[in-house]
Protein backbone atom coordinates (compact mmCIF):
# COMPACT_ATOMS: atom_id res chain seq x y z
CA UNK A 1 0.00 0.00 0.00
CA UNK A 2 2.99 2.31 0.96
CA UNK A 3 3.90 2.69 -2.49
CA UNK A 4 0.68 3.49 -4.06
CA UNK A 5 0.34 6.53 -1.03
CA UNK A 6 3.46 7.47 -2.47
CA UNK A 7 1.86 7.86 -6.05
CA UNK A 8 -1.53 9.29 -4.50
CA UNK A 9 0.78 12.11 -2.82
CA UNK A 10 3.10 12.78 -5.91
CA UNK A 11 -0.58 12.92 -7.89
CA UNK A 12 -1.61 15.65 -5.76
CA UNK A 13 1.01 17.64 -5.92
CA UNK A 14 1.77 17.59 -8.97
CA UNK A 15 -1.50 17.21 -11.01
CA UNK A 16 -3.85 19.05 -8.32
CA UNK A 17 -1.18 21.21 -7.20
CA UNK A 18 -1.88 20.74 -3.49
CA UNK A 19 1.31 22.17 -1.94
CA UNK A 20 3.85 19.79 -0.22
CA UNK A 21 2.50 20.51 3.38
CA UNK A 22 -0.92 19.05 2.51
CA UNK A 23 0.17 16.47 0.72
CA UNK A 24 2.07 15.00 3.54
CA UNK A 25 -0.78 15.44 5.86
CA UNK A 26 -2.78 13.23 3.33
CA UNK A 27 0.35 10.86 3.23
CA UNK A 28 0.15 10.71 7.06
CA UNK A 29 -3.10 10.10 7.41
CA UNK A 30 -3.11 7.64 5.14
CA UNK A 31 -0.11 5.83 6.78
CA UNK A 32 -1.86 5.81 9.96
CA UNK A 33 -4.91 3.69 8.09
CA UNK A 34 -2.42 1.33 6.64
CA UNK A 35 -1.28 0.84 10.37
CA UNK A 36 -4.17 0.05 11.60
CA UNK A 37 -5.38 -1.92 9.29
CA UNK A 38 -2.78 -3.95 8.82
CA UNK A 39 -2.60 -4.66 12.27
CA UNK A 40 -6.69 -5.23 12.39
CA UNK A 41 -6.95 -7.34 9.70
CA UNK A 42 -3.90 -9.32 10.53
CA UNK A 43 -2.24 -8.71 6.83
CA UNK A 44 -0.99 -6.32 4.74
CA UNK A 45 -2.97 -4.19 3.27
CA UNK A 46 -2.82 -4.65 -0.07
CA UNK A 47 -5.81 -3.48 -3.28
CA UNK A 48 -7.41 -6.54 -3.05
CA UNK A 49 -7.95 -5.85 0.63
CA UNK A 50 -8.72 -2.63 0.40
CA UNK A 51 -11.51 -3.55 -2.05
CA UNK A 52 -12.99 -6.02 0.99
CA UNK A 53 -13.46 -3.22 3.49
CA UNK A 54 -16.60 -3.29 4.93
CA UNK A 55 -18.29 -0.38 6.97
CA UNK A 56 -17.24 -1.92 10.50
CA UNK A 57 -13.70 -1.72 9.87
CA UNK A 58 -13.80 1.85 8.89
CA UNK A 59 -15.99 2.71 12.00
CA UNK A 60 -13.15 0.26 14.00
CA UNK A 61 -10.34 2.57 12.55
CA UNK A 62 -12.30 5.95 13.43
CA UNK A 63 -13.07 4.11 16.99
CA UNK A 64 -9.41 3.43 17.42
CA UNK A 65 -8.69 7.22 16.56
CA UNK A 66 -11.00 8.43 19.19
CA UNK A 67 -9.36 5.84 21.52
CA UNK A 68 -5.93 7.66 21.01
CA UNK A 69 -7.44 10.74 21.91
CA UNK A 70 -7.15 12.27 18.30
CA UNK A 71 -9.52 15.39 17.58
CA UNK A 72 -12.71 15.22 15.33
CA UNK A 73 -11.21 17.65 13.35
CA UNK A 74 -8.13 15.52 12.94
CA UNK A 75 -10.28 12.33 12.65
CA UNK A 76 -12.74 14.39 9.60
CA UNK A 77 -9.40 15.12 7.96
CA UNK A 78 -8.02 11.90 7.88
CA UNK A 79 -11.40 10.28 6.53
CA UNK A 80 -11.63 13.08 3.65
CA UNK A 81 -7.97 11.63 2.88
CA UNK A 82 -9.28 8.31 2.70
CA UNK A 83 -12.25 8.83 0.76
CA UNK A 84 -9.42 10.79 -1.66
CA UNK A 85 -7.25 7.97 -1.85
CA UNK A 86 -9.95 5.41 -2.88
CA UNK A 87 -11.70 7.69 -5.61
CA UNK A 88 -7.39 7.85 -6.84
CA UNK A 89 -7.73 4.12 -6.66
CA UNK A 90 -10.67 3.51 -8.24
CA UNK A 91 -9.23 6.21 -11.15
CA UNK A 92 -6.44 4.56 -11.29
CA UNK A 93 -6.75 0.96 -10.70
CA UNK A 94 -10.10 -0.10 -10.91
CA UNK A 95 -10.24 -0.66 -7.00
CA UNK A 96 -13.63 0.33 -5.86
CA UNK A 97 -15.14 0.04 -2.43
CA UNK A 98 -18.71 1.81 -1.78
CA UNK A 99 -18.35 1.40 1.96
CA UNK A 100 -16.39 4.17 2.74
CA UNK A 101 -19.09 6.26 1.05
CA UNK A 102 -21.58 5.51 3.84
CA UNK A 103 -19.11 6.42 6.77
CA UNK A 104 -20.06 9.47 8.28
CA UNK A 105 -17.10 12.56 9.25
CA UNK A 106 -17.34 13.09 12.60
CA UNK A 107 -19.39 16.17 13.53
CA UNK A 108 -16.64 19.15 14.10
CA UNK A 109 -17.84 21.78 16.53
CA UNK A 110 -17.25 25.22 14.78
CA UNK A 111 -15.34 28.03 16.80
CA UNK A 112 -16.03 31.84 17.13
CA UNK A 113 -12.95 33.32 15.99
CA UNK A 114 -11.66 35.66 18.10
CA UNK A 115 -10.62 39.49 17.16
CA UNK A 116 -8.06 42.12 18.79
CA UNK A 117 -9.13 45.44 19.72
CA UNK A 118 -8.59 48.02 17.52
CA UNK A 119 -6.45 49.76 20.52
CA UNK A 120 -4.21 46.43 21.42
CA UNK A 121 -3.15 46.97 17.66
CA UNK A 122 -1.84 50.48 18.11
CA UNK A 123 -0.34 49.51 20.98
CA UNK A 124 2.16 46.98 18.99
CA UNK A 125 3.58 49.97 17.34
CA UNK A 126 4.85 51.41 20.49
CA UNK A 127 5.23 47.66 22.10
CA UNK A 128 7.59 46.78 18.89
CA UNK A 129 9.80 50.48 19.48
CA UNK A 130 10.87 48.96 22.57
CA UNK A 131 11.12 45.48 22.15
CA UNK A 132 13.53 45.98 18.83
CA UNK A 133 14.78 49.20 20.31
CA UNK A 134 18.58 47.98 19.07
CA UNK A 135 17.34 47.03 15.51
CA UNK A 136 15.40 49.96 14.15
CA UNK A 137 15.33 47.62 10.64
CA UNK A 138 13.43 45.04 12.41
CA UNK A 139 11.15 47.33 14.65
CA UNK A 140 10.07 48.65 11.00
CA UNK A 141 9.68 45.22 9.49
CA UNK A 142 7.66 43.99 12.54
CA UNK A 143 5.53 46.80 12.27
CA UNK A 144 5.18 46.40 8.36
CA UNK A 145 4.40 43.00 9.02
CA UNK A 146 1.65 43.43 11.41
CA UNK A 147 -0.02 46.59 9.46
CA UNK A 148 -0.44 44.21 6.59
CA UNK A 149 -1.77 41.67 8.56
CA UNK A 150 -4.36 43.91 10.26
CA UNK A 151 -4.75 45.82 7.25
CA UNK A 152 -5.11 43.75 4.38
CA UNK A 153 -6.67 40.19 6.17
CA UNK A 154 -3.57 38.15 4.33
CA UNK A 155 -2.99 34.78 6.11
CA UNK A 156 0.52 34.82 7.39
CA UNK A 157 1.59 32.54 5.02
CA UNK A 158 -0.02 34.73 1.75
CA UNK A 159 2.08 37.87 3.54
CA UNK A 160 5.05 36.48 3.77
CA UNK A 161 5.43 34.94 0.05
CA UNK A 162 5.36 38.49 -1.18
CA UNK A 163 7.96 39.38 -3.32
CA UNK A 164 9.43 43.20 -3.18
CA UNK A 165 8.43 43.35 -7.17
CA UNK A 166 4.68 42.64 -5.82
CA UNK A 167 5.07 45.61 -3.43
CA UNK A 168 6.89 47.89 -5.95
CA UNK A 169 5.27 51.06 -6.94
CA UNK A 170 2.79 50.88 -4.34
CA UNK A 171 -0.12 49.42 -6.25
CA UNK A 172 -3.88 49.83 -4.95
CA UNK A 173 -4.43 46.28 -5.04
CA UNK A 174 -2.39 43.43 -4.43
CA UNK A 175 -2.56 39.82 -6.32
CA UNK A 176 -2.70 37.27 -3.58
CA UNK A 177 -2.26 33.25 -4.58
CA UNK A 178 -3.96 31.61 -1.21
CA UNK A 179 -5.21 28.32 -0.35
CA UNK A 180 -5.35 25.82 -3.38
CA UNK A 181 -3.52 28.42 -5.66
CA UNK A 182 -6.75 30.27 -5.38
CA UNK A 183 -6.27 33.73 -6.77
CA UNK A 184 -7.39 37.18 -5.56
CA UNK A 185 -7.29 40.45 -5.77
CA UNK A 186 -7.02 42.84 -2.52
CA UNK A 187 -7.21 46.80 -2.09
CA UNK A 188 -4.01 48.05 0.10
CA UNK A 189 -4.52 50.99 2.26
CA UNK A 190 -1.49 53.89 2.28
CA UNK A 191 -0.84 53.25 5.67
CA UNK A 192 0.41 49.47 4.92
CA UNK A 193 2.47 51.08 2.55
CA UNK A 194 4.03 53.68 4.53
CA UNK A 195 4.72 50.72 6.88
CA UNK A 196 6.49 48.70 4.10
CA UNK A 197 8.11 51.98 2.91
CA UNK A 198 9.83 52.77 6.00
CA UNK A 199 10.67 49.36 6.60
CA UNK A 200 12.00 48.53 3.15
CA UNK A 201 14.23 51.83 3.21
CA UNK A 202 16.64 51.16 5.94
CA UNK A 203 16.51 46.72 5.56
CA UNK A 204 19.77 45.73 5.03
CA UNK A 205 19.48 42.86 2.46
CA UNK A 206 16.98 40.80 0.44
CA UNK A 207 16.57 44.38 -1.94
CA UNK A 208 16.21 42.37 -5.35
CA UNK A 209 13.10 42.30 -6.71
CA UNK A 210 12.28 38.49 -6.68
CA UNK A 211 13.43 38.57 -3.29
CA UNK A 212 10.52 38.05 -0.18
CA UNK A 213 9.49 41.20 1.33
CA UNK A 214 10.18 39.82 4.57
CA UNK A 215 13.88 38.56 5.78
CA UNK A 216 14.83 37.44 8.83
CA UNK A 217 18.25 38.97 11.00
CA UNK A 218 20.34 36.59 9.20
CA UNK A 219 19.28 37.63 5.78
CA UNK A 220 16.86 34.61 5.04
CA UNK A 221 13.56 34.61 3.83
CA UNK A 222 10.76 35.34 7.00
CA UNK A 223 9.59 31.61 8.37
CA UNK A 224 6.17 31.33 9.44
CA UNK A 225 7.35 30.55 12.90
CA UNK A 226 9.33 33.64 13.16
CA UNK A 227 6.36 35.53 12.56
CA UNK A 228 4.44 33.70 15.71
CA UNK A 229 7.49 34.41 17.25
CA UNK A 230 6.85 38.35 16.96
CA UNK A 231 3.16 38.21 17.82
CA UNK A 232 3.86 36.15 21.02
CA UNK A 233 6.59 39.01 22.01
CA UNK A 234 3.85 41.86 21.57
CA UNK A 235 1.19 39.81 23.24
CA UNK A 236 3.54 38.91 26.52
CA UNK A 237 4.62 42.19 26.78
CA UNK A 238 1.35 43.61 26.30
CA UNK A 239 -0.28 40.94 28.26
CA UNK A 240 -3.10 40.30 25.82
CA UNK A 241 -4.81 36.84 26.03
CA UNK A 242 -3.68 33.92 24.35
CA UNK A 243 -5.13 33.93 21.32
CA UNK A 244 -4.01 37.03 19.84
CA UNK A 245 -1.66 35.20 16.97
CA UNK A 246 -0.99 36.47 13.38
CA UNK A 247 -4.30 35.04 12.69
CA UNK A 248 -5.79 37.13 14.87
CA UNK A 249 -5.43 39.77 12.97
CA UNK A 250 -7.00 38.34 9.64
CA UNK A 251 -9.84 37.75 12.34
CA UNK A 252 -9.62 41.68 13.32
CA UNK A 253 -9.53 42.41 9.84
CA UNK A 254 -13.33 40.60 8.71
CA UNK A 255 -14.47 41.68 12.21
CA UNK A 256 -14.38 45.11 11.24
CA UNK A 257 -15.15 45.24 7.34
CA UNK A 258 -18.73 43.10 8.96
CA UNK A 259 -19.11 45.42 11.59
CA UNK A 260 -18.86 48.65 9.55
CA UNK A 261 -21.35 47.00 6.75
CA UNK A 262 -19.44 45.24 4.05
CA UNK A 263 -21.80 42.22 2.75
CA UNK A 264 -20.57 38.30 3.09
CA UNK A 265 -19.74 37.75 -0.60
CA UNK A 266 -17.31 40.91 -0.53
CA UNK A 267 -15.64 39.89 2.74
CA UNK A 268 -15.56 36.10 1.16
CA UNK A 269 -13.54 37.37 -1.73
CA UNK A 270 -11.02 39.55 -0.03
CA UNK A 271 -10.42 36.76 2.97
CA UNK A 272 -10.14 33.90 0.06
CA UNK A 273 -12.25 31.77 1.87
CA UNK A 274 -13.68 29.02 -1.03
CA UNK A 275 -16.71 28.07 0.92
CA UNK A 276 -19.25 31.22 1.92
CA UNK A 277 -20.04 28.97 5.16
CA UNK A 278 -16.77 29.43 6.50
CA UNK A 279 -16.84 33.66 5.95
CA UNK A 280 -20.57 33.38 7.90
CA UNK A 281 -18.53 32.77 11.37
CA UNK A 282 -17.83 36.06 11.65
CA UNK A 283 -21.48 36.98 11.55
CA UNK A 284 -21.77 35.13 14.77
CA UNK A 285 -18.80 36.98 15.95
CA UNK A 286 -20.56 40.51 15.08
CA UNK A 287 -23.63 38.89 16.70
CA UNK A 288 -22.23 38.03 20.00
CA UNK A 289 -20.52 41.63 20.29
CA UNK A 290 -24.07 43.22 19.59
CA UNK A 291 -25.61 40.97 22.47
CA UNK A 292 -22.59 41.39 24.44
CA UNK A 293 -23.27 45.34 24.34
CA UNK A 294 -26.54 44.65 25.15
CA UNK A 295 -26.68 42.92 27.93
CA UNK A 296 -24.23 45.82 28.99
CA UNK A 297 -26.18 48.72 28.18
CA UNK A 298 -30.01 47.98 27.67
CA UNK A 299 -31.77 49.75 30.74
CA UNK A 300 -33.81 46.49 31.47
CA UNK A 301 -30.66 44.59 31.83
CA UNK A 302 -29.41 46.66 35.07
CA UNK A 303 -30.54 44.85 38.17
CA UNK A 304 -31.83 47.11 41.09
Amino acid sequence: MQEYIAEFTDYLIQTRNYSLHTADAYGSDLADFQNFWTEFNGGAADLQSLARIDTLGFRAWLADRQRRGLSFKSTARALSSLRGFYKYLAKHYGIKNDAIGLISSPKIPKKLSKAIDASDVADMQDAIRVIDDTEPWVAARDWALVTLLFGCGLRISEALSLTNADVAGAPETLRIVGKGSKERIVPVLPAVYKAIEKYTAIRPFGNASHDELFRSVRGLPMSARMAEKVIEKLRHYLQLPDYVTPHALRHTFATALLSDGADLRSLQELLGHSSLSTTQLYTKVNTAEIMDIYRHCHPRTVKD
